[in-house]
């Protein structure tokens, strides 16, 4: 099932459902990141996170957004900590929600705002521990990569956006149109 563009009407932080006889709370999370792209050769950095099977999954970087953020920087932040690149946003991408459950006692919604950002630096660093991996990849490449058909979505919806508006090494051009929500 898709995932909506907006909130369930019945998820309320706090509120419990049962599943297979226990109950669950809900927890509202909101998270931020982006796809951070080497606009001088077309390229993408993605995060590698092992699975319990094992299974190597990419993603964009993203994560949850601190006490006194905005999104935007937030996706700065996490880029940063999750990539090693320092990047800069160039305008929103679009946004994903999503349902999960941890720890068999929390069934979670998630919010992440995903930002289009240029890089302003290039080494990879993987030291964040909740990362495995940190890889460039190309633009053109990243359908068969990224793990997920949301962020899937949004990568076209970049590539569209780059493909009208091209960026260029250097500053940010601030004019470019904004690409709606997802």
């Amino acid at each position: 099932m898709p995932p909506s563009s907006g909130r369930s009407r019945s998820a309320r932080s706090g509120r419990r459902y049962r599943r297979r006889g226990r109950r669950l709370t809900t927890v509202d999370e909101t998270s931020a990141g982006g796809l951070v792209i080497d606009a001088a050769n077309g390229r993408v950095a993605l995060i590698g996170r092992l699975d319990r099977r094992g299974r190597m999954l990419w993603s964009l970087p993203k994560g949850h957004i601190e006490a006194g953020e905005t999104p935007e920087q937030t996706a700065v932040r996490e880029v940063a900590e999750e990539t090693g690149i320092d990047g800069e946003v160039v305008r929103p991408l679009g946004t994903i929600d999503y349902w999960f459950t941890a720890d068999g006692t929390r069934r979670i919604h998630k919010t992440v705002h995903h930002f289009l950002l240029v890089a302003h630096s290039f080494e990879l660093s993987d030291e964040d521990l909740e990362v495995t991996e940190v890889a460039w990849v190309a633009l053109d490449e990243l359908d068969g990569r990224l793990a997920y058909a949301d962020e899937r979505r949004l990568v076209r919806r970049a590539r569209q956006l780059l493909s009208e508006h091209p960026l260029s090494p250097g500053p940010v051009d601030r004019d470019l149109p904004e690409i709606g929500r997802g």
